[in-house]
C-alpha cells in the first residue's frame, strides 16, 4: 500500500501551502520557505528510489491522479480569497471556529508578500496541475483523461501542451527541431522566452496540418489551440468575476510562473543533449533523476529517461533507469541551480563531457562538432578530439 500512498506527497504539501495562503500575511513567506526547504532537504537526505513495485489497482491509481483536481481547485480558491476585496461568510465562520481573524490577516498582507504568493502559487500549480495534466494528456485513447488534463494545464495558459508535447516534443526531443531542448550555452532565461513562443507556434502548426488534412478551417472551434486558449479565458473570467482586476492580474502572473517553471524543467531535463533525428529516442537522450521526494511528489516524472524512451508507459510503470545520464539533484534543487547560469554551466560541463564520452555515438559527436563550428564557441570538446 505504501507504494500507492507515497504519490499523495504533493497533494499533502500543496494543502499545507494552501493553508498558508489562507492565513496570509507573513505565513505566506514562511510557507514558501518550508515548502521549498522540505523538497530540497528531502531529496538530499533520503537519496534515490530505485524500487519497481507492481501497481495494478487502476481504481487507486486513478484516485491518486484525479485527486489533483480538488487540490488544484483548493489552491485556486485560496488565491481568490487572498485577492478578493471583501470578507466571505464561510471565512467569517472559520475565523470564529479557529479564533483567527483571516480577513484582518488578508488586509495586513503587503505587496512583497503578494509577490511571494505569486511565486509560491505558481510553483504549487506547476506540480499539482501541470505534472498531473502531463500524465493525463498522454492517455490519448481516454477522452476524459485528456480533457481533464487540458483543463488543468489551462490554468497555466498551456492547454495546448497536449498538442505540441505529444506530437512535437516526443518526436523531436534532443534535436534542433525541438524548442524544449536547450542547446549548450543557452541560459535558462533566454530558453524560457524562446520555448514559450515556439512551443505555442509548433502546436498551432501541428493543429493547422491536422485540420487541413480534414479540409476544416483553422479559424473554427474545431481548432484545439483556440479551444485551449478559451479554456484559460474561462479560468481568467472566474478570477475577474470574484476578485476584479487584482485577481485577474494575479491569475496571469501565477499562470506565467507555472508555465515558466514547466519550461525550466524541460531545460534541465534535456539541456545540451543531442540526437540524430533519424535515430529512435533512447534513455540516454534525457537527464534522469531517481530522488525519492521528487519522484513521489511528481508521479515519477523525474524518471524522465524511461518516459521519453517509451512515452506511452504510465507513471506507475516507469523504471528507474540507473544507467541513464543523471541530473544534478532532485527537481526543485536543480531548478534553483538553473536560475544561476554561471553556476549551472560550471556544474553541467563535466556532466556533458561524461555524456560525450560514455553515451554519444559517432553521429551525435559529429552534430556537436558542427554546432561548435557554427557558433564559434567550444562548450565541451574534450571528448571530441
Amino acid at each position: 500500500m505504501w507504494h500507492y500512498l507515497k504519490f499523495l506527497a504533493y497533494n499533502i504539501t500543496i494543502l499545507i501551502g494552501v493553508s498558508t495562503l489562507f492565513l496570509a500575511d507573513f505565513y505566506i513567506l514562511l510557507g514558501f520557505i518550508i515548502f521549498v526547504g522540505c523538497y530540497v532537504a528531502g531529496d538530499a537526505l533520503l537519496g534515490n528510489d530505485l524500487s519497481q513495485p507492481t501497481l495494478n489497482n487502476k481504481r487507486v491509481l486513478n484516485i491518486l491522479l484525479y485527486s489533483s483536481v480538488p487540490t488544484t481547485l483548493a489552491l485556486l480558491v485560496s488565491v481568490l480569497w487572498l485577492t478578493s476585496a471583501g470578507n466571505w461568510a464561510v471565512m467569517e465562520w472559520v475565523s470564529t471556529q479557529l479564533h483567527y481573524d483571516f480577513y484582518q490577516s488578508k488586509l495586513n498582507t503587503n505587496y512583497y508578500e503578494l509577490f511571494v504568493a505569486v511565486l509560491f502559487s505558481g510553483l504549487m500549480l506547476s506540480g499539482v496541475a501541470t505534472v498531473v495534466g502531463h500524465e493525463l494528456v498522454h492517455k490519448v485513447g481516454n477522452k476524459k483523461a485528456v480533457t481533464v488534463g487540458r483543463w488543468l494545464m489551462a490554468t497555466s495558459i498551456d492547454a495546448n501542451f497536449s498538442i505540441e508535447h505529444l506530437f512535437g516534443h516526443h518526436i523531436n526531443v534532443a534535436t534542433a527541431k525541438d524548442p524544449a531542448t536547450a542547446p549548450r550555452g543557452r541560459n535558462v532565461y533566454i530558453h524560457v522566452i524562446y520555448a514559450i513562443f515556439l512551443t505555442n507556434y509548433s502546436a498551432w502548426k501541428i493543429e493547422e496540418k491536422r485540420l487541413t488534412r480534414k479540409n476544416i478551417s483553422v479559424w473554427s472551434t474545431h481548432n484545439q489551440c483556440i479551444r485551449g486558449w478559451l479554456m484559460t479565458l474561462v479560468w481568467a473570467s472566474v478570477f475577474f468575476a470574484v476578485s476584479g482586476v487584482l485577481g485577474l492580474l494575479f491569475f496571469f502572473a501565477m499562470a506565467f510562473v507555472s508555465k515558466a517553471i514547466l519550461e525550466v524543467v524541460n531545460y534541465m531535463e534535456h539541456y545540451g543533449l543531442v540526437r540524430d533525428p533519424r535515430q529512435r529516442v533512447e534513455p540516454r537522450h534525457s537527464w534522469n533523476s531517481n530522488k525519492k521526494i521528487s519522484c513521489w511528489a511528481m508521479f515519477n516524472l523525474p524518471r524522465h529517461s524511461h518516459h521519453h524512451a517509451k512515452g506511452a508507459v504510465p507513471f506507475e510503470k516507469l523504471e528507474s533507469m540507473p544507467d541513464a545520464p543523471v541530473m544534478i539533484s532532485g527537481y526543485i534543487a536543480t531548478l534553483g541551480l538553473t536560475l544561476i547560469p554561471p553556476l549551472w554551466f560550471k556544474l553541467m560541463k563535466p556532466k556533458l563531457e561524461h555524456w560525450d564520452r560514455h553515451y554519444a555515438n559517432a553521429t551525435e559527436l559529429e552534430i556537436l562538432n558542427q554546432r561548435n563550428d557554427q557558433s564559434g564557441k567550444k562548450f565541451n570538446t574534450t571528448s571530441l578530439v
